[in-house]
């Protein structure tokens, strides 16, 4: 049986744009996201992200193991249809960051139904939702930006217990 990671999860800050510049500039993990792009420039990213962590609807969180930025998870929308959205770095990959990131987020969010999407053969990210409960319930084809082709989306959600 696979040993759970050791992760926190805290509230996202500028200091962590750097790994997080690092992660998006990773053409095989945006690749693998499929609907995101390559961020290119170093200060439009940072910008972004400034902006983004200033929206009081959004929770933006960092995801550290061992102390060292791994990825960030969100959660957005409105009450009743809140979604959650995570990166990871890929070296963390396969080894349950994700898994655990998403557990401590619902934890903390508490509120149901919750939505996620990804890529339909994204199987990591599909493992990692299933294995917080999500259900499968659809797929609808979109443009992804990253593969620069129409990409099958996996919809998934979670109902209250």
């Amino acid at each position: 049986m696979p040993i759970k990671p050791k992760i926190a999860l805290v509230p996202m800050d500028v200091s962590h744009f750097d790994r997080f510049f690092e992660f998006e500039s990773d053409k095989e993990a945006v690749w693998m996201a499929a609907f995101a792009t390559v961020a290119n420039d170093r200060e439009e990213f940072m910008q972004m992200w400034r902006r983004r962590i200033e929206n009081p609807g959004v929770t933006h969180l960092t995801v550290l193991v061992d102390g060292e930025v791994a990825g960030g998870i969100l959660a957005y929308g409105e009450p009743g249809s809140r979604h959650i959205g995570y990166w990871i770095g890929r070296e963390y990959w396969g080894q349950g960051v994700a898994t655990a990131a998403v557990a401590g987020l619902l934890e903390l969010m508490q509120e149901r139904p919750v939505f996620a999407t990804c890529a339909a053969d994204n199987t990591g990210s599909r493992r990692v939702l299933e294995r917080n409960g999500f259900r499968f319930t659809h797929m609808e084809t979109h443009h992804a930006k990253a593969r620069n082709a129409p990409v099958e989306e996996a919809f998934y959600r979670l109902d209250p217990s």
